[in-house]
C-alpha cells in the first residue's frame, strides 16, 4: 500500500469498486440481511445545480445510518430523487432565456455527480424526477380519484396578482407588497382554483400527532398541532336591517363571526369586516373614501404572517349591526387585517381582551370595555398587559347574568343563549384551511381537466394520462406560456367530441413531494402508483430533513398518505415512523456598506482576519483590496449573506471523507454546526494519522491474519483490549441514538489508544493489533467509508472477512471488559485523599488493609481510625 494518504486515489478506488459490484442496489426480502428492512430517506433536494453544506450534512447523516445498519444485518434502502418542478426553474429560465426543462436536467446531472463524489450509499436504480411524465402521471391520476371522491373541488380563491407581469405570484415572490420582478403593487384577486379537502382529515391529523408519531421531535409535533389549530368557540350573528339596492337584507340580515372567546362578548365595542365583505362593498358604493380604502386593502400580500405583523388600519363604514345579547348598536369598520377567506370575513372587536383589537381601538379612539377580571390584577386602558387576554385566569365581570363565570362556564352559557335566540351555536373550527393545489404557472404538473363550451369542465379520461407538459416553453414574465401554446391547449372534449381547451393551471409542487418517497419503493411501476414493493418498505423507518419543512411538507405528506390509504393503495396511517431534523450549518459573515447604506457581503474565503494573542478576531480586510470589512457574526450559510462553503472545493482539496468526518464531528446531528476551516484541517490530519498507522502496522496485521489465533496474555495486552472494547461499547450506544459526533470522538480516542500502546513483539500482540484495528476500521467506516474500504482491502481483512460493506459489525466481548484489579478512591473524613488498586475479588478486610497502608493517605491518619467504610467497587471512607 502507499505510504502516504492520497484522498483522490483512495476515493477513486473505493467508488470504482462500489460501482462495479452495484453495491447499493436494494432488493426486497434480501436473504443476506436477517433483520429485515430499514428504510432511511433524506428529503429530496431541489436541483439548483450545486450542493451546499446543508446537503452534505443531511446526506452524510443518512449514509452513516445506512452503513451501520447494513453491517448489523438490516436490508437498508437509501434512495434519491429530485424535486424538479417549481418557481426557481422558471426564474432561471427567464434570466438565461432557456426552457426550465433544459436548466433542470442539466442541474440534475451535475448534482448527481457531486453526490457520487461523496461516496453516498444511494440506490440510483430508484432515482425519481418530479418533472418526468412517468412520475407526474400519478399526480394526475390521484387528482382524478380525489375529484371523484369529492376531496378535490373548485372554488374562488384569493391570490397575489401582479398587474404588470399579468401573473399570480407565490407568497415568497411578494416583497414589501410589490412583485419581486416588476415592482408593481400587488393586488388580491379572486380566481377559480382547485382545492383539496385537507380539513376533512383535520381531526385525524391532529389526534395522530400524539398517538402515532412518538418518534418525531416534540418541537415538530407541537408545530403540527399548532398549524392544525383546533379551536372550540361560538359562531354567531349580529342581526341588522341593512338592505341592498333591491331592498333585500344583505346576508339575510345577519353578519356572522366566530370567536374562541365568547366569554368576552359583552365587551364588543366594534366589528371589523374584510374589504371584500358584502357590507364593506355596500357601504363603499356611496362613500368614495371608503371605496379607496377598500381598494388599498386589496393590495399587498395574503400571507398570514404578513397580516399578523402589518400596521393595522381601518375605516368606519357608517353601518351598524345589533349586539345579539344586549341589543346595542355596534359600529362596523373595514379592517385591513381581516381576510375574507378566513371564517366569515368578519370579527368582533373586544379591545379590552384582544391585543390586536386593543391597538386598533387606541389608534382610532374606540371604547375599551373591561369584561374580564383576574384576582389580584388591576385593569387599565393605558397599556396592554398579557393577563387581559388570558382565559386561564379570567372571571367574567360587567356582563350581567354571566358575571362570576370562568371561561368554560361562560362559553357554555353564551352558546346556549345564542342557540335559544336562533343566532348561533357552539362550534369547533380549525386554523387549517383547505389546500389550494392550483398554480397559475407553467413549470408544474398539468391539472388534468378540459374546458368545453357545451359540457363545462370535464376530467381527462384515465386512459389519456399523462397530460404531458411541453418542455420547450421559455417563460418571459408575461403570464403562463401554456396560454399561448396552441399544441398543448387544443384538444377534443371527452364527452361530446367537440373542440375544447386544456386547463393551463399546474399543481402546487407540494403535491410532488407528498408521496415521492413511496415512488422510490416501486421504480418502473407503469400500471400503478405504487405496487406490492411499497408494502415491504413502507412506512419509512427514518426520515431526515430540515426543520423548515416541519409544517407544510410533513402535513401534506401525512394527508396524502391518508388519501392513498382510503383509496386502498397503502395499508398504514402515517408515512414516517421516526423523524430527525438536522441543524443548520453556520458560518461567519463579513460585509461593507455602500453609499446607499446597502450591505455588500464578502465570502469568508475572500477575507483575511487579524487575531489577538488568544486567537480571537480583532479585525478583517478583503483580500482583493486590503481594505477593512465589518465582521457580521455567525449566521446560516446562504447565498444572500455570501457565506457558503463549496463542498466540491472541500472535496477537491481534502477529499470527501474529510468533509464527512468534519460535519459529523463538529456537532450532534440535530444541533447547528458552525463551520471551521481549522476543524476541517484537523479532520484531514486525523485521516492522515489513520493511514499512517495502518501503513506502519501492515506487516504485523498481515502476519496475524495469516497465523493462528493467539489470545492476549500480558497485563498490557489485556489493558489495551479492555480500552478498545469499552470505546466500542460507547460508540455502539451512540450510533443507536444517532449521536454521531461522539462516535467520531470514540474513533479518535481509539486511534490514540492504539498508537500509544506499549506491546511486545509476540504473536499475541500482533493478533491484538489486528483485532483492534479491524474494530477501529469498522467503527470509522460509516463516517469515512473510502479510506476504511481501501485500508480493509490493502491490509488483508477483506481476504479473511469479505468486503467491508458487508462485514459484520464488531461485537463487544464481555470478557474483554473484565478487570482483574480495580481502582478505589480513598476518602479521609469525606475528603478525597488518594486511591488504591486491589484485586477485583478482594474482601472487605483486604480492602481496608490496603487503604490504611496507602502512602497517599498515611499523613492524614494518626492512630487507629474510628471507622472504615467500604463501598464495594467504588471507594473507602476512613473516619478519624
Amino acid at each position: 500500500m502507499q505510504d502516504k494518504y492520497s484522498p483522490a486515489d483512495v476515493e477513486k478506488a473505493a467508488q470504482s469498486h462500489w460501482k462495479a459490484i452495484d453495491a447499493y442496489k436494494a432488493v426486497e426480502n434480501d436473504p443476506r440481511f436477517p433483520k429485515g428492512k430499514y428504510y432511511a430517506c433524506s428529503m429530496l433536494p431541489y436541483p439548483s445545480g450545486k450542493l451546499h453544506m446543508g446537503h452534505v450534512r443531511n446526506y452524510t447523516i443518512n449514509d452513516v445510518m445506512y452503513r451501520y445498519l447494513r453491517m448489523n444485518g438490516y436490508n437498508v434502502l437509501m434512495p434519491m430523487g429530485w424535486d424538479a418542478f417549481g418557481m426557481p426553474a422558471e426564474n432561471a429560465a427567464m434570466a438565461n432565456n432557456v426552457p426550465p426543462a433544459q436548466w433542470t436536467y442539466s442541474n440534475i446531472a451535475h448534482m448527481r455527480e457531486q453526490m457520487e463524489s461523496m461516496g453516498l450509499a444511494i440506490d440510483w436504480s430508484r432515482e425519481m424526477t418530479a418533472c418526468k411524465p412517468e412520475y407526474y402521471k400519478w399526480n394526475q391520476w390521484m387528482f382524478l380519484k380525489m375529484l371523484e371522491k369529492g376531496i378535490i373541488y373548485k372554488k374562488t380563491g384569493t391570490v397575489n396578482w401582479d398587474p404588470i407581469d399579468q401573473t399570480v405570484l407565490a407568497n415568497e415572490q411578494v416583497v414589501d407588497g410589490r412583485g419581486w420582478r416588476s415592482g408593481a403593487l400587488i393586488e388580491k384577486r379572486e380566481i377559480p382554483m382547485y382545492y383539496a379537502r385537507i380539513t376533512d382529515y383535520a381531526d385525524e391529523l391532529l389526534s395522530y400527532v400524539d398517538d402515532k408519531l412518538p418518534g418525531w421531535p416534540e418541537r415538530v409535533r407541537t408545530m403540527q398541532t399548532n398549524w392544525i389549530g383546533k379551536s372550540t368557540g361560538v359562531r354567531f350573528a349580529f342581526p341588522h336591517q341593512i338592505k341592498d339596492e333591491t331592498g333585500a337584507l344583505i346576508g339575510d340580515g345577519k353578519m356572522y363571526v366566530f370567536t374562541t372567546r365568547p366569554d368576552t362578548v359583552m365587551g364588543v365595542t366594534f366589528c371589523a369586516v374584510a374589504a371584500e365583505h358584502p357590507l364593506a362593498i355596500h357601504a363603499a358604493k356611496t362613500n368614495p373614501a371608503l371605496a379607496a380604502f377598500n381598494a388599498e386593502c386589496k393590495l399587498g400580500s395574503v400571507i398570514e404572517a404578513d397580516m399578523a405583523t402589518m400596521e393595522k388600519k381601518g375605516m368606519p363604514t357608517g353601518l351598524f349591526v345589533t349586539h345579539p345579547l344586549t341589543g346595542e348598536q355596534v359600529e362596523v369598520w373595514v379592517g385591513n387585517y381581516v381576510l375574507i377567506t378566513y371564517g366569515d370575513g368578519a370579527v368582533m372587536g373586544v379591545p379590552a381582551h384582544d391585543e390586536r383589537d386593543f391597538a386598533f381601538a387606541k389608534k382610532y379612539n374606540l371604547t375599551i370595555k373591561q369584561v374580564i377580571k383576574a384576582e389580584g390584577k388591576e385593569f387599565s386602558t393605558e397599556a396592554w398587559q398579557e393577563w387581559y387576554g388570558d382565559k386561564e385566569v379570567s372571571i367574567v365581570t360587567n356582563s350581567g347574568k354571566y358575571d362570576g363565570l370562568n371561561y368554560a362556564a361562560a362559553v357554555d352559557a353564551v352558546a346556549a343563549d345564542m342557540v335559544a335566540k336562533g343566532l348561533g351555536e357552539k362550534k369547533i373550527t380549525f386554523r387549517l384551511r383547505d389546500w389550494g393545489v392550483s398554480r397559475q404557472r407553467y413549470w408544474g404538473t398539468p391539472i388534468p381537466m378540459i374546458h368545453c363550451a357545451d359540457c363545462g369542465t370535464v376530467p381527462v379520461p384515465e386512459k389519456d394520462l399523462p397530460v404531458v407538459l411541453p418542455e420547450d416553453c421559455v417563460p418571459d414574465g408575461t403570464g403562463n406560456p401554456l396560454n399561448k401554446h396552441e399544441a398543448f391547449l387544443k384538444c377534443d372534449c371527452p364527452k361530446c367530441g367537440k373542440p375544447a381547451r386544456r386547463e393551463t393551471d399546474t399543481m402546487d409542487t407540494f403535491v410532488d413531494s407528498s408521496w415521492y418517497y413511496m415512488r422510490y419503493t416501486s421504480p418502473g411501476s407503469n400500471d400503478a402508483m405504487v405496487d406490492a414493493r411499497n408494502d415491504y418498505w413502507m412506512p419509512m423507518d427514518q426520515y431526515i430533513g430540515g426543520i423548515e419543512h416541519a409544517v407544510m411538507h410533513l402535513l401534506y405528506a401525512r394527508f396524502w398518505t391518508k388519501i392513498m390509504r382510503d383509496l386502498g393503495l397503502v395499508k398504514f396511517d402515517e408515512p414516517f415512523v421516526n423523524l430527525l431534523t438536522q441543524g443548520m450549518v453556520l458560518n461567519e459573515t463579513y460585509y461593507r456598506e455602500d453609499a446607499a447604506g446597502k450591505k455588500v457581503w464578502f465570502n469568508p474565503a475572500d477575507v483575511d482576519l487579524t487575531l489577538d494573542d488568544k486567537g480571537r478576531p480583532q479585525g478583517a480586510v478583503a483580500k482583493a483590496d486590503g481594505q477593512p470589512v465589518q465582521i457580521g457574526g455567525t449566521e446560516k450559510m446562504s447565498k444572500s449573506k455570501n457565506n457558503g462553503i463549496d463542498p466540491a472545493a472541500q472535496i477537491e482539496q481534502y477529499g470527501a471523507d474529510t468533509a464527512r468526518l468534519f460535519t459529523m464531528f463538529a456537532s450532534p446531528p440535530e444541533q447547528t454546526l458552525e463551520w471551521s476551516g481549522s476543524g476541517v484541517e484537523g479532520a484531514n490530519r486525523f485521516l492522515k494519522r489513520v493511514w499512517a498507522y495502518g501503513y506502519a502496522q501492515s506487516g504485523r496485521i498481515g502476519k496475524a491474519l495469516q497465523g493462528a489465533d493467539a489470545p492476549v496474555a500480558t497485563d498490557a495486552q489485556k489493558t489495551l483490549r479492555r480500552e478498545l472494547h469499552k470505546l466500542l461499547q460507547q460508540a455502539d450506544y451512540d450510533l443507536k441514538r444517532i449521536q454521531y459526533n461522539t462516535v467520531v470522538s470514540a474513533c479518535m480516542k481509539m486511534l490514540n489508544t492504539l498508537e500509544s500502546a506499549k506491546l511486545d513483539d509476540s504473536a499475541a500482540s500482533d493478533a491484538l493489533i489486528a483485532e483492534g484495528f479491524s474494530i477501529f476500521v469498522r467503527l470509522l467506516n460509516p463516517v469515512a467509508p473510502h479510506i476504511t474500504h481501501v485500508l480493509w482491502q490493502e491490509l488483508g481483512y477483506a481476504g479473511k472477512f469479505g468486503d467491508l460493506l458487508n462485514a459484520p459489525w464488531p461485537q463487544v466481548d464481555p470478557a474483554a471488559l473484565e478487570q482483574s484489579e480495580i481502582e478505589m478512591m480513598i476518602q479521609v473524613n469525606g475528603k478525597l485523599r488518594g486511591s488504591v488498586v486491589v484485586p477485583k475479588g478482594a474482601d472487605k478486610a483486604a480492602i481496608e488493609a490496603a487503604a490504611l497502608a496507602s502512602e497517599a493517605v498515611q499523613k492524614f491518619i494518626e492512630g487507629t481510625p474510628k471507622k472504615v467504610i467500604v463501598v464495594p467497587g467504588k471507594l473507602v471512607n476512613i473516619v478519624v
